[in-house]
């Protein structure tokens, strides 16, 4: 379906010079560029930093020859694209990689202490070092962000000239230059001294520049300037928002919104994917005939898929998707994906019967399911090959995409375009359920929905901290069942990397929980350290799972930061878990869908004073 990736791209700075002339700066690995270092995001390559330039066409990045397309048309119909491109993976031989741009421009020199533009330093081609010192040139440490994504330098003139009664328009004319030093006492902003020239103002620190209404102070808003797409490509519809400052490499700077999914039948054969692009045209035929002419129009020298096949795949496209829905928001169609995953999961999809090309193959273990009861388990299946696709949809600053229905979702290019950057993780996993009769008694007793209930107003507060308008917070996704799944995951997943030889960051979980769904999948979320040799898969026979299951619950009952980790009141920078710490169900952020939130192991093993809280409470005191 799509060509093996290279390991490793690197990254060219921006220029006016042909792609080929440009100059390297440095490497990530590929599955960086859509988690890490993203479009709008900053990288710093040595002692220069850089922002990653949008994905439009005029930046002549994203180059078709060394960034291949990817397929996953349930995802690409959620996200109302046509296809996915791997990031740029480049070697000696290539003629770009992904293309960037200098942020901020704004510099010091540790030497003759100038803080001014790069370019009137008048470096040497190629090289940003001062001309008249010939020392390294410091980037900005800070930069000023708004919440709706935009970005821009700090106003350091504003910041040194600051007064009540001082002309606004006439600052940066006084002729003077600014400059910048540290005087050594402390480690603080206080040590930090900025200064002009022109004599007419004092030297100011750097305190008090991360005060939320610093700028604000100032009299200064948003003017939407967007750097990654061009020096000058200030958004058209404006701002004026207040701004923040920020440190260059605070994670508030850059926040991906990552979307993903697996690839299951009919579309994980890959022979759906040369009508990519063609789906939002065929959909709206409902006649055989008629889609036959039109197949005939898009393919004169044939359609690669037969029409019974369209046919086929449309019917299952308007069930997952139907037309008659009445718009469903995002989050309600995304829920749907899922559903869809639940469902094929749990009906499987033997080898036996799929050709060599499948990308998804779930089977039903060889061994008795049955000892698997007295845990409450049920429908184990193994997962010998998936194929997942994670898709770049957009990016945030200083807010958090998941903690608001409305939120400042910045997109990856200037104009629409009809592709997403992505990655596709081809694996392996187990996938098990909790049985539904004993799980309902469970999550109805009162303390279970008491204790439950402390960690979704406390994750619902911070969801509403977080909205700019509380009253449009998206709702905590707490309840008991997703509670348990989630610990139970993380356990199972600290296990497994002790008992089966797999680094926990190699693990991933994805959950599927709701009223209709009590499921968790565990799959290798890289496909290159742990790669898919069954390893995984064998976890997933009754006998093992029993083995395994048991161990992780006994070591859950006892964490070395206990007596205070179990009694914890709240737990986490948020309060948004309880009995949980990095001692002992905390997970790499890499494995955890929901950054390591909504945990709680007395679900698991029940409470000192509440041993009935465990579900798998008798297990433990067996």
């Amino acid at each position: 379906m799509t060509p093996p990736p290279a390991r490793r791209r690197r990254t060219a700075a921006n220029g006016a010079a042909p792609a080929h002339n440009l100059p390297r700066r440095g490497t990530v690995r590929r599955a960086q560029a859509i988690s890490t270092y993203g479009v709008g995001s900053l990288i710093a390559v040595d002692h220069e930093s850089f922002v990653v330039s949008g994905l439009d066409e005029a930046d002549r990045s994203w180059r078709r020859d060394e960034s291949p397309v990817v397929h996953e048309r349930r995802l690409a119909r959620l996200l109302d694209v046509d296809y996915f491109r791997l990031p740029p993976a480049s070697d000696d031989t290539s003629k770009d990689g992904l293309r960037v741009r200098r942020f901020p421009l704004m510099h010091s020199c540790p030497e003759c202490n100038d803080l001014q533009s790069h370019r009137d330093f008048s470096p040497p081609a190629g090289r940003s070092v001062c001309g008249t010192c010939e020392v390294d040139l410091v980037p900005s440490r800070f930069v000023v962000a708004c919440e709706a994504g935009h970005l821009d330098e700090f106003p350091y003139w504003q910041w040194v000239h600051r007064s009540p009664d001082r002309d606004s328009t006439r600052i940066g004319k006084c002729g003077g230059r600014l400059r910048m030093r540290t005087t050594g006492r402390t480690s603080s902003l206080r040590s930090i001294v900025v200064s002009c020239t022109c004599g007419q103002v004092p030297e100011v620190s750097m305190e008090g520049s991360f005060r939320r209404n610093a700028l604000k102070d100032l009299r200064l808003t948003c003017r939407g300037a967007r750097p990654w797409l061009g020096s000058s490509a200030a958004d058209p519809a404006g701002c004026g928002l207040p701004l923040r400052t920020l440190q260059r490499g605070s994670s508030s700077v850059w926040q991906p919104v990552l979307k993903s999914a697996l690839s299951i039948p009919p579309w994980s054969s890959g022979r759906a994917d040369p009508l990519a692009g063609h789906w939002p045209a065929l959909r709206r035929y409902d006649n055989r005939e008629h889609i036959r002419i039109y197949l005939q129009g898009a393919f004169p020298g044939g359609c690669p898929v037969p029409l019974d096949e369209v046919m086929a795949l449309l019917d299952a496209e308007r069930e997952e998707d139907p037309q008659d829905d009445k718009s469903p928001d995002f989050d309600h169609r995304y829920r749907a994906l899922r559903n869809k995953e639940y469902e094929r999961l749990r009906s499987g999809n033997d080898e036996s019967e799929q050709s060599r090309d499948e990308q998804f193959v779930c089977e039903t273990p060889r061994g008795d399911p049955s000892v698997l009861q007295p845990l409450g388990i049920t429908g184990p299946m193994l997962v010998k090959k998936l194929r997942e696709v994670r898709a770049l949809k957009a990016f945030t600053r200083l807010v958090d995409a998941e903690s608001t229905t409305d939120a400042k979702e910045m997109p990856l290019s200037a104009q629409p375009m009809r592709w997403l950057p992505a990655m596709e993780v081809q694996g392996e996993g187990v996938f098990l359920r909790l049985d539904e009769s004993r799980l309902d008694a469970w999550e109805k007793a009162p303390a279970v929905a008491a204790r439950v209930e402390r960690m979704r107003t406390a994750h619902q507060r911070m969801l509403e901290q977080r909205a700019d308008d509380p009253s449009q917070a998206a709702a905590s996704p707490a309840t008991p069942r997703m509670v348990l799944l989630h610990t139970m995951a993380h356990v199972l997943i600290n296990e497994w990397s002790l008992e089966a030889g797999y680094p926990s960051a190699s693990l991933r979980e994805r959950l599927y929980a709701a009223d209709d769904m009590a499921g968790v999948l565990v799959y290798t979320a890289t496909s290159d350290s742990a790669g898919s040799l069954g390893g995984l898969v064998a976890q997933g026979e009754p006998e093992s799972l029993d083995r395994a299951v048991r161990s992780a619950v006994r070591r859950a009952e006892w964490c070395s930061s206990d007596p205070l980790c179990m009694e914890a009141e709240a737990a986490g920078s948020t309060g948004t878990n309880l009995a949980a710490c990095h001692a002992c169900v905390m997970l790499p952020e890499t494995s955890c869908e929901h950054n390591n939130i909504l945990l709680d192991r007395a679900l698991l093993v029940g409470a000192p004073d509440e041993p009935a809280l465990g579900f798998f409470a008798s297990l433990a005191e067996g």
